[in-house]
């Protein structure tokens, strides 16, 4: 993929870089990382940000790493790392060098020792409940811990033998010295190093204590050459922190952090944390279910690459939060889809009909299109049956006014076919409708009827040359646009979000399209083939979107 045309537009982000390039700052170098923490899969969230600095930087001519904040090692796995690494180049971006914060573990711990040496750090001995009250609030500021002044010796010798797996987790911690009455609570002396005996995926054994996160990604950003250090605003406040750590330390390379706000989107769940208590809880068939606003759910559901870039562009960066309407992302996939989908014929809720003017073995081939606007997708050959299926909302016993599908006595077209009109319906015992007889005019073929005008056009399967199909037809996962107003946000759950259609039946050209195909059923929406379930025995199909004039969501 060409990056460079998936730039970001006009932002505040990148009129400070063009500047920052113009001057000659950082020689002119623009460097950006995407640093997730391998402890789940990304979401549409993300997206926003791998497209900014991937963007960004190539647009200016420099590169981007991917780079694991792999500090945790309670919550993190070689899994999440995959998925991570398969999101970003599904979604078109490569990344310069792939690097772990734990790639750097050795050289963190040498700073720490540094930081001790300069009088900048200290081991506290507290527990974490009185670090919690020394810490003070917004209107109260911190008290010193008693072990603040301990000696440059004693804190050397403390570090090294929690290092050395001497002492149980919780007993001792290593604190920048900063400020205690600092109006930022991020400044008063935060924890940079913690014990915790835990194996960690990389590393294993080999460390009884690990860095925090605030420490840890200001200096791998360093040692990496970032320039730019993107994050969103939940890191403002921490911008301090990030500064201070890097002029005590004062590493050759001097990053920057710029923060920008964050995505919300209607009806989604955007907290790493509510996610996994949906994949993991059963609420969802896992972190790439369709309904899941995971970038591996979203895959899943056939939205393209293409067209979350472009959401990502449409939305653009600003410094503050905003709700972005589901509309929004719709569009884009819409848009794309119409544009490089091809159609197909199928029926979601089949309803026989025979065609009894024509003979038991009736076969005839009609040439269809495989896109209206685009004559280089080529064509493709259906068979018009004796018996076909069309769909049941498009016949009505009792027609509504203004129904223009097919009713008893009444003609319709078959969509690229003939002129049919219902002679005869056909109930069960129960009273329901389970075929229609209906007679055609073979002067209609690719033509109007003389002397009549028929308004309604309807689609149809041959049920000869069909395939039954399940189609999974989407709504959101939540009935409100802001599920987070809830008191518990599974309150909001919608258990209307999945509808089955098990026994659809769809045109055999679809049966034979690899996972991953993306149609327009003509009529119906945007479906593609499940990457998962999907078999050319039984297909089955997702609803991407619906059309625009569709009521489902």
């Amino acid at each position: 993929m060409n990056q460079e045309a998936t730039a970001p537009a006009a932002n505040f982000i990148r009129s400070m870089i063009e500047k920052d390039v113009a001057a000659g700052k950082h020689e002119g170098l623009v460097a950006t990382r995407f640093p997730p923490e391998p402890n789940g899969y990304l979401h549409i969230g993300h997206a926003k940000s791998i497209c900014l600095n991937f963007g960004v930087a190539a647009e200016f001519g420099g590169w981007t790493n991917l780079r694991f904040d792999d500090t945790n090692p309670d919550k993190e796995s070689e899994e999440y790392m995959e998925a991570i690494k398969r999101d970003v180049s599904w979604l078109g971006f490569e990344w310069k060098s792939l690097c772990n914060a734990s790639d750097y573990f050795d050289q963190l711990y040498d700073y720490a020792v540094l930081l001790v040496k300069k009088g900048a750090a200290y081991v506290d001995s507290l527990s974490a409940e009185e670090i919690r009250e020394y810490r003070g609030s917004l209107t109260k500021p911190g008290v010193d811990s008693p072990y603040r002044t301990r000696s440059v010796e004693e804190n050397l010798d403390l570090l090294e033998r929690m290092k050395n797996g001497e002492f149980a987790e919780g007993e001792h911690i290593l604190r920048a010295k900063i400020d205690m009455a600092s109006s930022n609570i991020n400044m008063r002396d935060p924890a940079i190093y913690r014990i915790k005996k835990s194996s960690h995926h990389r590393t294993g054994n080999q460390w009884n204590i690990y860095p925090l996160y605030d420490y840890t990604h200001c200096l791998s950003d360093a040692i990496e050459g970032i320039t730019h250090s993107l994050c969103t605003l939940e890191f403002e406040d921490h911008r301090p922190l990030y500064n201070w750590v890097l002029k005590q330390i004062d590493p050759a390379s001097k990053p920057e952090q710029t923060e920008f706000g964050p995505l919300n989107l209607e009806y989604c769940i955007l907290s790493k944390r509510r996610l996994v208590q949906l994949a993991e809880g059963g609420f969802v068939d896992g972190w790439d279910d369709p309904r899941m606003p995971t970038i591996a759910g979203m895959r899943r559901r056939g939205f393209t690459p293409a067209s979350i870039r472009d959401f990502c562009s449409r939305i653009g960066v600003t410094k503050n939060e905003a709700l972005i309407e589901w509309s929004v992302l719709e569009n884009s996939v819409r848009e794309d889809l119409n544009r490089n989908a091809e159609r197909r014929l199928a029926v979601l809720d089949p309803l026989k009909i025979t065609i009894t003017t024509l003979p038991e073995n009736h076969r005839e081939l009609v040439n269809l299109p495989n896109h209206p606007n685009r004559e280089e997708l080529g064509t493709r050959e259906l068979a018009i049956t004796r018996e076909m299926y069309i769909e049941r909302a498009d016949f009505e016993q009792e027609p509504p006014p203004k129904f223009k599908r097919l009713v008893p006595g009444g003609e319709v077209r078959l969509r690229s076919a003939y002129v049919i009109r219902c002679d005869e319906v056909v109930l069960d015992d129960d009273g329901k409708v389970t075929e229609l007889r209906c007679s055609h005019d073979p002067d209609t073929l690719g033509r109007k009827p003389e002397g009549r005008k028929v308004k309604g056009v309807i689609h149809w399967v041959s049920a000869a040359d069909s395939v039954a199909a399940e189609v999974r037809v989407y709504d959101h996962l939540f009935n409100r646009p802001d599920p987070m107003a809830e008191e518990n946000f599974l309150d909001a759950l919608n258990p209307s979000s999945l509808q089955l259609y098990s026994n659809a039946r769809v045109e055999h050209h679809v049966a034979s399209a690899p996972a991953e195909s993306r149609f327009q059923f003509e009529r119906v929406g945007y479906f593609v083939v499940d990457m998962n379930l999907s078999s050319a025995e039984r297909p089955v199909l997702n609803q991407v979107v619906a059309l625009r004039e569709s009521k489902t969501a």
